[in-house]
Parts: C-alpha cells; sequence; structure tokens
C-alpha cells in the first residue's frame, strides 16, 4: 500500500492523539473499586478484604502455566504482612481497568507491569487497617504494627484481625504517600513461594477452557480445506446429517461447521462430508519457494534501516577480511497441549462466552463484531490456558464460535483438533538472514551487517488493538480505514519491531553496525511465538558470533567477553554461565560444548549445551546450563522452572521444529511428524539466578532464544559443520580416535 506524505502525517497524528484521549479516558486501576464490590476494604480494583477475613486478589493477567498467580499472590502478602495462603484469587473480568492499552498477557510482562502496584495495594491496605485499630484503641499509628498473619497488635499484645477492621479502614482517606519494604526486609519476595495451583493441576481438578460443561451444551467441530486459506466451492452434508447425533451443518468463513452432541460424533460427521475447495492464494507455494523469494526480497529490497552505528560502508571497505553467511528458520506452529476452543450461549440478546484465551477483551470484540451485541451484552470468563505461547493472543477460534452459535439454539463449544491445530493455525514466521561482519587484520570485526527479511505482524496486531479503543457508534467503515493507515504508517515508518527485536540491540561492542529489516509475506497466516523476533533473531546473531570467533582463532567465550565489555549486564550472566558449565574444563568423552547469549524482555539469559553427534547425524543433548539476570526472582523456583521449560520449547524447535508449505498446504498433521522434545530426550538443565534488587523482567520467554544457537555452536566443535538452518540435522560424522574437532 503506498502511503503519501499527508496520509503519513495524519495517520501518525490520528495514532498518537488517540492515544492521549484513551490515557485520559481510561480509569486508574490503583483508585477505581473493586468490580464485583462487597462490603469491606476495597483500595482499588486488585484487592478486596471482607469482613469475615477473606482476603481476595483479582487476577488480571491470564494463567497460563507461568505462574503468574503465585507471583502476585507474592507481591500482596509482603505488602499486607500475611502467609500467601491467606490469600484467596479470582480471575479478573474483562474491564478498561485492567487495559494497557489491551487486556493482554503476553510479551513477558506480567510480573513488570504489576511489581509496583500491586505492592503499593498491598501497603495501601497495611496503612488503612493500621489507622483503624488506632482509631479504634485511641493510639498512635506509630505504636502498632502488623503480625504477619492478617492481624494488627499493639505493644499490650492486643490483635485486631484485619476483617474486623476492614469496614472502619474503607471509611478512612488513603494515605498519600505509600512506603514499601526495602529488599533487606523482605519475608516472601525472593522465596520458593509453594504454586497454589500444583495440587488441582496434578490431580486433574484444574478446569482448562476445553473442559467447559454447561446444560445442553454441543459440540462442534469445522471441516477446513487442505490448502491454507481456501475457500468452499460446494459440499454434501447428508451422509453427515444422518449420523447419530449430528444437530447441523452449514459453511461458516473458514470451512463447513459440524454441531453434535459430543466431540466424537462431529469430528466423524465432518469426516464423511463431500466437499470441493477452490484454489487457494497460496496453490503452488512451497516452503523451497518462500525461500527463495526471501533472497530474491533481500536483493531487491533496501528495507528499513533500524539501526546505523558509525560508518559500516566505509570500515567495509577498508576491512582485511570480510565474512558472511546466510542463515534460515522455517515456520513453526505453536503447539499447545490444549487446542483452540470456545464455548458460546446466545440468548436473550446477549452472550456469555468460556474462553481460554490470553486477551480476554480482544475475545470480545470478535464477538460483538459477529454478533452485532454492544459490548456490554457481552461476558467473557477467562479459564486456565493448557498453553498459549502467542497463539491465544489471536481470536480467530473466537469469531469462528461466534458465527456457529449464532446459528444454533443453545451453548455450543467448538474444538479444534490437532490436525487444525498444526494445518490451520497462525505460524511464527520464515525469516532469512545474511550477515557480513568487517575483520581488521587481527580477525577482530570492525563493522557488522545484518539484513533479514520476515513477514510484518502490524497487519495483524494494530486492527486487533485499534477495534478495541474504537467508541461503539463509530461506523466500521471509518474503523476500518484508520486501520489500514495506521498498518501503513507503521510498516513505512519502523517496519515490524517483532521482526527486528534481538538484531537492533546486539549488544557486542563492535563500532560500525547496520541493520535492515525487509518485509515480505507470501499469505501464510503468521502471529506472534514465544520470544517472537528474538526466536530467529538470536539464532542468526549468536550463530555468527562464533563463526567470528572461529575466524580470529579464538575461543567463544573469551571472544564475547572481549566484546561485552561495555554491557556489564550481560558480562556477568556470560561469567556465571561459564563458570557453572565448567567451560574450559574437558567435557565427557564424545560430547561438545556450545555457547549463546541474548537479552529478550529486559533478561539476560546465557546458555551452554553440551551435546553428542553419533554417526549418522542425529543430535544428543546431554545437559544445559543456564544463568539468567531477571532483576529481582520474586520467586526463584518459578523462575528455574520458566528457564526449563523455555529451554525444552526451543530444543523442540531446535532440533524438530518444521512446518512445510507444499502446494499452499501444510504437510505435518500431528505430533507423529511435528516432533515435540519427549521425556527420554530431554538434558539435565541446571538454571543459576543473578542475584539482584532491580525490578523484575521476563521470564516466561526468554529462556527461548539461546539454546539453538547454543546446540547448533556445540555441533560444530563436535563435527566442525556449521549448520545455518533449522531444524539442525547435520550430516553423517567420521568418528576415530581423535573423535571431533578440539
Amino acid at each position: 500500500m503506498g502511503v503519501s506524505r499527508r496520509q503519513l502525517l495524519v495517520g501518525t497524528a490520528a495514532i498518537a492523539g488517540g492515544g492521549l484521549v484513551l490515557s485520559w479516558l481510561r480509569p486508574d486501576p490503583a483508585s477505581a473499586p473493586l468490580i464485583t464490590a462487597a462490603p469491606g476494604l476495597n483500595p482499588n480494583a486488585w484487592l478486596q478484604i471482607r469482613p469475615d477475613g477473606a482476603i481476595i486478589l483479582q487476577i488480571d493477567k491470564i494463567e497460563m502455566g507461568q505462574g503468574v498467580t503465585t507471583g502476585y499472590i507474592t507481591l500482596l502478602a509482603e505488602e499486607l504482612d500475611v502467609a500467601p495462603d491467606q490469600i484467596t484469587t479470582q480471575l479478573a473480568p474483562v474491564h478498561p481497568l485492567f487495559q494497557d492499552p489491551a487486556q493482554l498477557t503476553g510479551d513477558s510482562r506480567s510480573m513488570a507491569v504489576r511489581w509496583q502496584p500491586i505492592r503499593e495495594t498491598g501497603a495501601r491496605a497495611r496503612q488503612l487497617l493500621l489507622a483503624a485499630a488506632a482509631g479504634r484503641w485511641q493510639k498512635e499509628v506509630a505504636t502498632l504494627s502488623t503480625n504477619g498473619a492478617g492481624a494488627v497488635i499493639d505493644a499490650e499484645g492486643n490483635q485486631f484481625l484485619y476483617g474486623d477492621l476492614a469496614p472502619s479502614a474503607a471509611e478512612l482517606q488513603p494515605p498519600a504517600e505509600v512506603v514499601l519494604r526495602t529488599a533487606a526486609q523482605y519475608r516472601w519476595i525472593g522465596q520458593n513461594v509453594p504454586r497454589p495451583d500444583v495440587g488441582a493441576k496434578v490431580l486433574g481438578k484444574a478446569r482448562y477452557g476445553i473442559d467447559t460443561r454447561v446444560p445442553g451444551l454441543k459440540v462442534a467441530v469445522i471441516r477446513r480445506p487442505p490448502q491454507l486459506r481456501a475457500a468452499l466451492r460446494r459440499y454434501e452434508a447428508a451422509a453427515a446429517l444422518g449420523m447419530p447425533g449430528v444437530a447441523a451443518v452449514f459453511p461458516v468463513y473458514s470451512g463447513i461447521a459440524v454441531v453434535a452432541d459430543d466431540y466424537w460424533q462431529a469430528s466423524q460427521a465432518a469426516s464423511a462430508l463431500e466437499a470441493e475447495w477452490e484454489p487457494g492464494p497460496l496453490a503452488g507455494v512451497s516452503s523451497a519457494s518462500i525461500r527463495a523469494e526471501q533472497g530474491r526480497q533481500l536483493d531487491v529490497q533496501k528495507g528499513h534501516r533500524v539501526r546505523d552505528d558509525g560508518a559500516a560502508g566505509e570500515a567495509f571497505g577498508a576491512a582485511a577480511r570480510v565474512l558472511e553467511a546466510e542463515y534460515w528458520v522455517p515456520y513453526l506452529a505453536h503447539a499447545p497441549l490444549e487446542t483452540m476452543n470456545a464455548t458460546l450461549w446466545f440468548r436473550e440478546d446477549r452472550c456469555e462466552a468460556w474462553v481460554p484465551t490470553q486477551a480476554p477483551d480482544v475475545a470480545r470484540q470478535m464477538i460483538c463484531e459477529v454478533s452485532g451485541l454492544p459490548r456490554a451484552a457481552v461476558t467473557v470468563h477467562a479459564t486456565l490456558v493448557g498453553g498459549g505461547f502467542g497463539r491465544r493472543a489471536i481470536a480467530d477460534y473466537v469469531t469462528e464460535a461466534a458465527e456457529i452459535a449464532r446459528q444454533v439454539p443453545g451453548p455450543v463449544k467448538l474444538v479444534w483438533s490437532r490436525e487444525d491445530e498444526l494445518r490451520h493455525g497462525f505460524f511464527r514466521e520464515a525469516s532469512l538472514h545474511r550477515l557480513r561482519a568487517g575483520l581488521d587484520a587481527a580477525g577482530q570485526p570492525v563493522a557488522w551487517q545484518h539484513r533479514l527479511v520476515a513477514a510484518s505482524l502490524n497487519s495483524l496486531v494494530l486492527p486487533m488493538t485499534t477495534a478495541l479503543f474504537a467508541p461503539e457508534w463509530m461506523p466500521k467503515p471509518i474503523v476500518q480505514g484508520f486501520n489500514a493507515t495506521a498498518v501503513a504508517v507503521f510498516d513505512q515508518l519502523v517496519g515490524s519491531y517483532a521482526a527486528r527485536e534481538g538484531a537492533i540491540r546486539m549488544p557486542y561492542a563492535i563500532p560500525n553496525v547496520q541493520v535492515d529489516l525487509a518485509e515480505w509475506n507470501p499469505g501464510v497466516p503468521v502471529s506472534i511465538w514465544r520470544s517472537a523476533g528474538h526466536s530467529y533473531t538470536c539464532f542468526a546473531i549468536e550463530s555468527f558470533i562464533d563463526e567470528l570467533a572461529a575466524a580470529a582463532g579464538e575461543d567463544p567465550a573469551a571472544f564475547r567477553q572481549r566484546h561485552l565489555q561495555g554491557s556489564p549486564r550481560h558480562l556477568a550472566v556470560l561469567e556465571l554461565v561459564l563458570k557453572e558449565s565448567g567451560w574450559g574444563t574437558k567435557p565427557p568423552p564424545g560430547r561438545r560444548r556450545g555457547l549463546a547469549i541474548q537479552e529478550a524482555f529486559g533478561t539476560v539469559v546465557a546458555e551452554v549445551a553440551e551435546v553428542s553427534v553419533n554417526r549418522e547425524g542425529v543430535i544428543r543433548v546431554h545437559r544445559v546450563t543456564c544463568a539468567v539476570d531477571c532483576g529481582t526472582a520474586i520467586n526463584p523456583d518459578i523462575v528455574r522452572q520458566q528457564m526449563e521449560g523455555g529451554i525444552i520449547f526451543g530444543l523442540s524447535a531446535a532440533l524438530y521444529g518444521e512446518i512445510t508449505i507444499e502446494d499452499g498446504a501444510v504437510r505435518e498433521s500431528n505430533f507423529h511428524d511435528y516432533r515435540l522434545l519427549r521425556l527420554a530426550d530431554a538434558p539435565d538443565i541446571d538454571v543459576h539466578i543473578v542475584p539482584s534488587t532491580a525490578p523484575p523482567s521476563g521470564v516466561g520467554e526468554p529462556g527461548v532464544p539461546p539454546i539453538a544457537p547454543a546446540v547448533a555452536n556445540a555441533v560444530f566443535a563436535a563435527t566442525g559443520q556449521r549448520l545455518r538452518t533449522l531444524p539442525l540435522k547435520p550430516g553423517p560424522v567420521r568418528i576415530g580416535a581423535n573423535w571431533g574437532p578440539a
């Protein structure tokens, strides 16, 4: 889409102005009451202390295994001065109070954005309770304290329980200033507070979206086209309608919906449908043709110059040697164990929905757009999520469920099959990277150029977000026009931010740096994937850094230390992982080590992979050592869990992950050909946390990016083969008495 100077200025002003207006209109959750107000102390949207002593914390981020519930309980318990197990939680409803700017769980920001306000909430409530007790006893607040178990006490040992004080505390004016505990005073922050959700999950009592049960529930599936984005030409439903339990068969925008009494009946009937499909817009397109066209795009596109330090052109001209390499990563599926599903019930001009989603306000908006209902008439119950990884920030499955449920009386649950998930979801974009380094006579880099091509996510993210902010009275054509302009403006001004993550902040001290981003998408549906652009920029950068170290004849760790002197956080993390992994000592026979480091979502992670490769070229990762600086580790055990989970997730992609396009269709269909790392193949993982009192940063995603380059670098150390394409597939290895390079 071409954008004129006038459109650019108008669009930019509209976007900036819209954000400013929204910042004025949106209530502040720190000063607004709890949504479900009840007698007692309701200082803000997160906390409620009831007269019966119940302490209710409203969780406005989605729990999908990352431990956000435990983290928020820990923060509140610390400042309210109670034990974590005294706090009860409930999931927050959709509400402007929790939109910043959307009510989205992602970008590894859940703890970072609530670190301050939830602690202030607890501290403010504690000060109000102390003031209420002082009024009852007619004593100075300074003579009172809390006992760590939900009571205010005086010097004589008298006490008032928080519940007793809550009604009178609610009548008091909130304190103008809030005093938070220092790191030296922490009782719970920094401790391994037990997760309250473990028992229910281990015993199978936890309820996810797919477990939703309501009276009269029907189950729907969709028969989808073989090719991506293909359209229905014709279908014959007689055989399916005659099968047991089948209630309805009709076309929807993405295929043919089949509604039945249960999932098995619906899926069997869907298989019995006779259907013909138009050739999709991707007919004839393959993974090979996409990669070739990406190369052509890098040849012809100037792209966005997103970083330009020094004078790279002159430095390359004066370099003693120029080293070049090309890296490629394929499309990847999210593959959450709970497939996409949504339960909707339209009745009396209202809709009630149960959705495992990372963005309940986006889910509500999609229901409104399909049904024409106002936002106030749609209630979305966010459920536990059985794996998100960015996939559940996209609400296509909610749109499908709304389209189906509008045509069927009673509640309907749409369930995607595993085959649907792998063949018709949204994918991590494939990406091609060309890296070039100019070396001086000593082999040290004096210039760096990174050119990459990837799909822009602006056309996915911006319309989804702006639809939430548009007033309900605004006509759709105006909203759509605004979206089109906003996408074009962002594409032209900055390109896709997700695609350049990591590349633009390459931390090595090289004096002349250029980073160029070209954007191209053949039409394959793409979206955010766990760690987003870091998942591929780290692979390219950290692999190429190893190549530079080899060209300089230097140890990869020593080379990184040399060029990270200006990045103390990176250096501290690197030195910790080297120490704990035994880098520099001889590994067990037949094994070699590889290293990678990346800053993502404010967190620095370094990983050392200890790897062997057999004669057939099969990689086995035996051990991974991880060091992480995530600021304050609110719960060290959860930090370790997230690093371990990220490493396993990243290893699945590094060793096996690939969505293959053939004639516009996805070849993979289930876990037999889209393999996940299995327990027998999982490495030992050691996680070491750098002590810090800085505010917390993200831990849900940063463990993913370094593992692929760490393994690739270890394979090079073991075999001499430099692997520049994922998944990693070395050729046959000659194994003799002196196996592998030293």
